[in-house]
C-alpha cells in the first residue's frame, strides 16, 4: 500500500505524540544514537551485505544526480531538472529496492526514501523530509531486515552517506529551504547530523562545544565527528560571525558538555520537527509506520502539498505548509558580478555574505 497522511489537525499531531509510532520512532533515534556515542565517522567499521545494498543504493541515486545536469536559468530559486531527477528515482526504486525489501513492502519502503528527496514540486528540502529517510530506516528494521548490531554502520556510512548525496542535490538544484524558521534553525536544511555528530562526542575527554570556534579545531575533526563537519559546511557559504548567520548553533556551543547538546537536541527534535503540524501534517503511515487521524475535509493548496487542511502562522498570508519561496545560500552564492548566474553546480566557490 501507499501512505497517507494522517496528521491533519492539531488533535491529530497532540494524539500522534502520545502514540505507540512516535514512542516507536523516537526509541529507534535513540539507538540509533546510543550506537555511535563515542564512534568516530573515520573508524572502521565492518558493513554487513544489507549496509552494503544501502550504500550501493545511495550510489545509484548519486548517480541519478550526476546524469540529469541542472537547467541553465536565471532565476535564484529551485531549479527545475530536480522534478527529472524525482522522477527517474520515483521510476527506478522498486527496481533497486528489488532483493533488498520484500516485494509485497517494496510500494510502501519506497514511498519513504522518495520522499526523503524533497518535495518535487516546490523544489525544496527540510527537516520533515530528513525525518522520512529515518522512516524508510525504520521500515527495514521492522522488516528485520536491519538488526541492532548494524546501527553503528548504520549512522556513520549510510546516514551520513545520505546527508552527503543530499548535499549534492542541495548544490546541483539549488533546492530552496523549507519551511519558514530560516536563521533560527540548526542550518538551512538539517537536524539529524548536529544530534547524531553530538552524540559522537558525548564521551570525548578533551573537545568541548566550545570548540566549534576554533578554526583550527574545526578543519582538523570535521572528518572524524559529524557535528564539526556540520558546522565547517555552515561556516563555508555563509560568513561573518556564528552568532550573527547561526545564533542557535551559537548558542548550543555555550553548552558545558557534549551530553547535554546531545540531550538538548531530542528535546529540541521533539519540539521544532515531531512536534511542529506544518511539518508532521506532510508524513505518511502505512501497515509499517501505523496511526490513524481524524481525517477532516481536505484541500489542495495547488503548491504540490497534496491534499490537507491548511495551517496558518499568525499573520500570515500564505500557509504555513507551503511557506514563502526562499531561494537556498547556494542560488546566492552563484550571482555574478555582472547579474548573470552561474549555473547551480558551480557554486561554493566562495562565501557569501549573510543577508
Amino acid at each position: 500500500m501507499i501512505p497517507v497522511r494522517q496528521i491533519l489537525s492539531p488533535d491529530d499531531l497532540e494524539r500522534y505524540l502520545e502514540s505507540p509510532a512516535c514512542t516507536e520512532l523516537i526509541e529507534f533515534l535513540t539507538a540509533l544514537n546510543d550506537a555511535i556515542i563515542g564512534v568516530k565517522t573515520t573508524d572502521s567499521i565492518e558493513d554487513s551485505p544489507v549496509v552494503q545494498n544501502l550504500l550501493t543504493l545511495l550510489d545509484k541515486i548519486k548517480q541519478t544526480n550526476d546524469d540529469t545536469p541542472p537547467i541553465d536559468t536565471k532565476s535564484r530559486f529551485g531549479n527545475p531538472a530536480f522534478r527529472d531527477f524525482y522522477t527517474t528515482c520515483e521510476q527506478s526504486l522498486p527496481t533497486w529496492l528489488t532483493g533488498i525489501v520484500p516485494t509485497e513492502h517494496i510500494e510502501q519502503v519506497s514511498t519513504y526514501l522518495c520522499e526523503s528527496f524533497g518535495n518535487r514540486r516546490r523544489i525544496d528540502y527540510g527537516t520533515g523530509h530528513e525525518l522520512n529517510f529515518i522512516a524508510f530506516l525504520l521500515c527495514l528494521h521492522k522488516l528485520k531486515i536491519i538488526t541492532p548490531s548494524d546501527f553503528p554502520a548504520l549512522v556513520i556510512h549510510v546516514f551520513y552517506k545520505y546527508i552527503s548525496v543530499m548535499r549534492g542535490l542541495q548544490m546541483t538544484y539549488w533546492l530552496e529551504p523549507a519551511g519558514s524558521q530560516g536563521v533560527w534553525g540548526l542550518d538551512d536544511f538539517h537536524f539529524l547530523p548536529f544530534l547524531f555528530g553530538s552524540g559522537q562526542l558525548r564521551t570525548h575527554k578533551h573537545l568541548k562545544p566550545k570548540s566549534i570556534h576554533n578554526k583550527e579545531i574545526l578543519e582538523e575533526f570535521s572528518p572524524s565527528y559529524m557535528y564539526f563537519e556540520c558546522v565547517r559546511f555552515v561556516m563555508s557559504i555563509k560568513t561573518g560571525s556564528l552568532r550573527w548567520h547561526s545564533p542557535m548553533i551559537d548558542d548550543i556551543s555555550g553548552a558545558k558538555s557534549w551530553e547535554k547538546v546531545n540531550l538538548g537536541l531530542f528535546k529540541m527534535f521533539r519540539v521544532e520537527v515531531i512536534g511542529k503540524l506544518p511539518i508532521m501534517q506532510h508524513f505518511m503511515f502505512g501497515t509499517l509506520i501505523e496511526f490513524t487521524g481524524s481525517a477532516p475535509e481536505q484541500t489542495d493548496c495547488g503548491d504540490g502539498c497534496g491534499d490537507h487542511g491548511h495551517v496558518f502562522a499568525f499573520g500570515q498570508e500564505f500557509p504555513d505548509c507551503c511557506g514563502i519561496k526562499v531561494p537556498s545560500a547556494a542560488a546566492a552564492a552563484a550571482v555574478q558580478s555582472d547579474d548573470k548566474f552561474a549555473k547551480p553546480r558551480d557554486v561554493f566557490t566562495r562565501p557569501i555574505p549573510f543577508d
